[in-house]
């Protein structure tokens, strides 16, 4: 017997769907992979196929042989989920490990809570950072760019630009070359124009709102900023901060994640100071030279809490 639910007032359709929403995600992120494919060539494709493959199908194995429940491989999370994975490696990285960080991400940090809406932290984050625990010469092993390269497991390496500054070395590209992204670091987070024409697509087309991306990136420019202003020989510009490491990625693409930010735009900008200031707290203090992963995943854990305390008037609610 088919059950009706009824749920309180205002009943609004606005006609969004997940398999909507996840595709537009998707879609927004084509001038990244683009980007990708570019700079790194077959390896990047073989690292962004393989995690999506895989990720798809954990999740299908898993509904299918443990949970039992429905099929969910084709609304667009668990390939938007391999896709983000991927962009989170290095385009170097050995098949074996990427099928590693999509069974973590799939199946520990994502269908272990109940699948799709039901996850505390961000699964391709959760990947990421477990693999890089788990295999930190090879996570931060980078290929050095060389546009349409054919090279995969035997590319040559060379340091990312936040681990540059860290070991004291003024060799640094321009802020043009890390603007278009020439320079190495993971596959999806090079190219910051390219997230941004990303930013500017979900925009247009309502999938996020602004505030957690600027929230984020206005915190640690400015954060980054004083410190630079103190002593800019031993801090890292905010130009820098901006446009290297995982931030911008980060910052547009997975903070944003539905099921695991906020739900109104002051808890938004809670959310946004907070992952901004641990960014720059572990980039400058911690072990290691990149902090946004971290930063977010904590500022996941105090989504619940953000979202108890931070609550939107009730509809018809009279301001005080």
């Amino acid at each position: 017997m088919e059950k009706l639910i009824i749920s309180p007032a205002p009943h609004i359709h606005s006609g969004d769907s997940v398999s909507k929403n996840m595709t537009g995600v998707i879609i927004a992120l084509i001038p990244a992979l683009l980007a990708s494919l570019y700079f790194f060539g077959l390896g990047a494709l073989i690292v962004t196929v393989t995690s999506i493959v895989a990720c798809m199908l954990f999740e299908y194995l898993i509904q299918k042989y443990i949970i039992r429940g429905e099929k969910t491989i084709l609304d667009g999370s668990a390939a938007l989920t391999g896709l983000l994975l991927a962009f989170n490696l290095p385009s170097n990285l050995p098949v074996w490990i990427v099928l590693i960080g999509a069974l973590v991400a799939i199946g520990v940090a994502k269908m272990s809570f109940g699948g799709l809406g039901n996850n505390p932290f961000n699964p391709a984050l959760v990947g990421r950072v477990f693999l890089l625990i788990s295999f930190p010469v090879q996570m931060t092993t980078w290929p050095v760019v060389e546009p349409f390269s054919m090279s995969y497991l035997d590319a040559a390496t060379g340091a990312t630009v936040l681990s540059l500054l860290n070991e004291g070395s003024a060799a640094i590209p321009s802020a043009k070359d890390m603007f278009l992204g020439n320079m190495p670091g993971s596959l999806g987070e090079v190219s910051a124009v390219a997230l941004l024409i990303g930013l500017v697509y979900m925009l247009i087309r309502k999938i996020i709102t602004w505030h957690i991306p600027v929230s984020i990136l206005l915190t640690v420019a400015v954060f980054a900023g004083i410190l630079y202003l103190v002593d800019p020989a031993t801090y890292i510009s905010p130009l820098v901060h901006l446009l290297t490491g995982g931030l911008m990625l980060g910052a547009i693409f997975m903070a944003t994640d539905y099921v695991t930010s906020p739900m109104n735009p002051k808890g938004m900008w809670i959310y946004g100071v907070g992952i901004g200031i641990l960014t720059v707290v572990i980039r400058t203090w911690g072990a290691y030279p990149e902090g946004v992963s971290f930063a977010i995943l904590i500022m996941n854990g105090f989504t619940p809490l953000i979202n108890f305390y931070v609550k939107p008037k009730r509809f018809g609610e009279k301001a005080k």
